[in-house]
């Protein structure tokens, strides 16, 4: 028989120090996520939407000083200025698209590409402009312009109004009222524009060609918008190249008609044009 015992277990020493898990340092942590933040609205504002407000009246009536939208980043493929601050991180134009005639888009103005515009796509490369009395001539073909109501504005800090089209409401209120046509292009595409009257320099233009790889931007509010009728030297855009382009608008997310205050923010509500969240294009 063995009469050896089982051997046991050494006993703890309790000399030694307590052995804990290595600290977490809630900078770090802070830091990591906020990284994390930032990588993943940067990928989402360059490749899949980003928000955009309306500076000027120049694409009245659709778009009102004070609204405020989302453009889809796809549609046209990805350039340089598809990212923030035109990083020159994708080399020329990728997953290339056309626009369609008609469609809205945000891009980077010619000739300087640092500032967004917004203005409607009316020509593509080979096409050929003409504005003669205020008809859009596309083509050779004059495009139907049909007059519809007049455009009615409440007049507000967000939307001023010339003299000329300024009247009072029936609440006593001062509204802008502008006479509104619609156009329809070749392709179905209808929309409604201004014509404030006759502007030699809008209304009456030689013919555009638009060249290879450029499209012809112009304004709905045709006698308030510098588009691609006018050269660069008098702040026109010109013929803008495709990979200026940055995106497709396609919904109105808030409008406000300027008349709030940051610090009551119960005007934020009041200030709201609620009828024109939601609004498509």
């Amino acid at each position: 028989m063995d009469d050896t015992a089982p051997a046991q277990p050494a006993a703890p020493d309790e000399s030694a120090p307590p052995q804990f898990g290595k600290p977490r340092s809630e900078w770090r942590d802070t830091l990591t996520f906020l990284l994390k933040l930032a990588i993943l609205v940067f990928v989402v504002r360059s490749f899949i939407f980003a928000p955009f407000s309306i500076p000027s009246g120049s694409m009245l009536p659709r778009l009102l000083v004070g609204d405020f939208l989302f453009i889809t980043k796809w549609n046209y493929g990805y350039s340089k200025h598809s990212l923030p601050w035109s990083l020159p991180l994708i080399p020329g134009r990728i997953f290339a698209d056309d626009p369609a005639r008609g469609d809205v888009v945000v891009f980077k103005a010619p000739p300087g590409d640092s500032q967004d515009w917004i203005k409607r796509v009316i020509g593509l490369p080979g096409d050929t402009v003409q504005m003669r009395e205020g008809q859009l001539i596309l083509n050779g073909q004059a495009i139907p312009k049909q007059r519809v109501a007049d455009f009615l504005m409440p007049v507000s800090p967000n939307s001023r109004c010339s003299p000329v089209f300024t009247e009072a409401a029936a609440d006593g209120k001062e509204v802008c009222r502008i006479p509104r046509y619609r156009e329809t292009l070749p392709n179905g595409k209808s929309y409604a524009v201004l014509d404030q009257g006759f502007n030699p320099a809008a209304d009456d233009t030689e013919v555009f060609t638009v060249p290879a790889g450029h499209v012809f931007l112009m304004g709905d509010n045709r006698d308030d918008s510098t588009d691609s009728r006018f050269p660069h030297e008098v702040g026109g855009i010109r013929f803008v190249p495709l990979a200026n382009l940055q995106g497709k608008a396609v919904v109105s997310f808030w409008s406000t008609d300027g008349s709030a205050s940051w610090l009551l923010p119960w005007t934020w509500f009041t200030a709201a044009r609620w009828e024109r969240i939601g609004e498509g294009f």
